[in-house]
């Protein structure tokens, strides 16, 4: 493990995958900031974080207007990568917007997604309710028996290379200040008064005296809160991915499909990846990636031969599980500061937006931390005070 070079940072982040790295470069690139910054990380290789494990998609199909602006800055953030970058080195990012496609077996089903995109339509997105005949007609290779409709937005919504944004993001932070160790947050202790976090104690014994934390923990999350004292619903949760060959290659890309049996599909390549959760859902231990090979047979390659009939003759060809940071309160970030302790950040809970939303959530807590107020975008409905007070954010496109 590695000592830091301070005993004292403005700010230390407790995690650097896809969302410490996020909120470093967001801070170190203000010039409004000028602190330092420790980012402490127990597995530098994140073999096994969550940002590893991701399908890497974005999508503004969301009924909720928070989340949805949310995406809107991650597909700004994705096709404007190099100028955000400010590095003639940086690569284009490209949005592969095959789209996601919401199918809808049911009339009360139906009727939400008309009236989400009612809403991503008022809010600039181009999401369409497609009746059964207009999706055949786009996507012949459907059996769409039992389907009555469902929503499509061929704009801003596919896969991206999230990897090369993290790897960056990283690099960037770096050479802007920041500063990263292998190391473990094994201890966090309050002020006297016990209303701000003073310190934090390293796995290699060091004690570092911190202005702020922010909790980037991933699954981990609720055992960084612990430390201080606190407590959030987060726990890990599998999930299933995929890859697999068609004898007869579509003619053209699969959407990522959600179909009603809970698994969805889309276009890797010249392969498909699906996933699904598992139907017994239970939190899992940290460090439990051990993978159900039943799942595939009895459940994913079913639902995908069923609904696209090409894939009857499917080979596997790749799957390994991941962890959803998971909310169990109501599936949606809690982000931002304690009311116990205002130094305390979350940035948890993501259960499964992570990557899409890490541009925008990064840079807001970037501005809560340097301004102490959210500028560019309103956070504050995925504040803890809402879980505290049993309110839930309601967001009813959750996959």
């Amino acid at each position: 493990m590695q000592a830091p070079k301070r005993t004292s940072y403005d700010v230390v982040i407790v995690g650097g995958a896809i969302y410490g790295s996020s909120v470093a470069w967001w801070l170190s690139r203000n010039p409004d900031f000028g602190g330092s910054i420790l980012v402490v990380e127990r597995d530098p290789t994140y073999e096994f974080a969550s940002t590893s494990h991701t399908n890497s998609c974005i999508r503004q199909q969301f009924s909720a207007e928070v989340n949805i602006k949310i995406s809107q800055f991650g597909a700004e953030f994705i096709h404007g990568f190099q100028e955000f970058m400010q590095d003639d080195a940086a690569p284009r990012i490209v949005l592969q917007s095959y789209g996601y496609m919401y199918l809808a077996d049911n009339e009360v089903f139906a009727q939400t997604l008309r009236e989400s995109q009612q809403i991503q339509q008022r809010l600039g997105a181009g999401t369409k309710f497609m009746a059964v005949d207009e999706i055949k007609a786009a996507y012949p290779f459907y059996n769409l028996d039992g389907i009555i409709g469902g929503n499509h937005n061929l704009i801003n919504e596919g896969y991206f290379d999230g990897g090369t944004i993290f790897d960056w993001w990283k690099r960037k932070a770096r050479a802007q200040g920041a500063e990263y160790v292998h190391n473990e947050v094994c201890g966090i202790t309050r002020n006297s008064a016990g209303d701000r976090v003073k310190s934090v104690t390293l796995a290699s014994g060091e004690t570092i005296s911190c202005g702020t934390l922010v909790n980037c923990s991933g699954p981990r999350a609720a055992l960084t809160a612990q430390m201080a004292g606190l407590d959030i619903p987060v726990e890990p949760r599998k999930r299933y991915t995929f890859i697999f060959d068609a004898e007869t290659p579509l003619d053209r890309d699969l959407p990522l499909t959600i179909d009603p049996s809970g698994v969805h599909m889309r276009s890797d390549g010249k392969y498909y990846m699906a996933g699904c959760p598992p139907d017994d859902d239970p939190a899992v231990a940290y460090d439990d990636f051990v993978e159900d090979h039943s799942i595939w047979e009895n459940k994913v390659w079913p639902a995908a031969a069923t609904r696209v009939p090409a894939f009857e003759t499917a080979k596997l060809v790749n799957s390994w599980v991941g962890h959803y940071a998971y909310n169990a309160f109501d599936q949606n970030a809690i982000v931002g500061p304690s009311p116990e302790l205002e130094n305390f950040l979350f940035v948890n809970g993501f259960s499964g937006h992570g990557l899409q939303q890490s541009p925008a959530i990064g840079r807001g807590v970037a501005e809560w931390i340097t301004y102490g107020e959210y500028r560019s975008l309103d956070l504050s409905p995925f504040g803890v005070e809402r879980i505290i007070a049993r309110e839930s954010f309601v967001e009813r496109a959750v996959i």
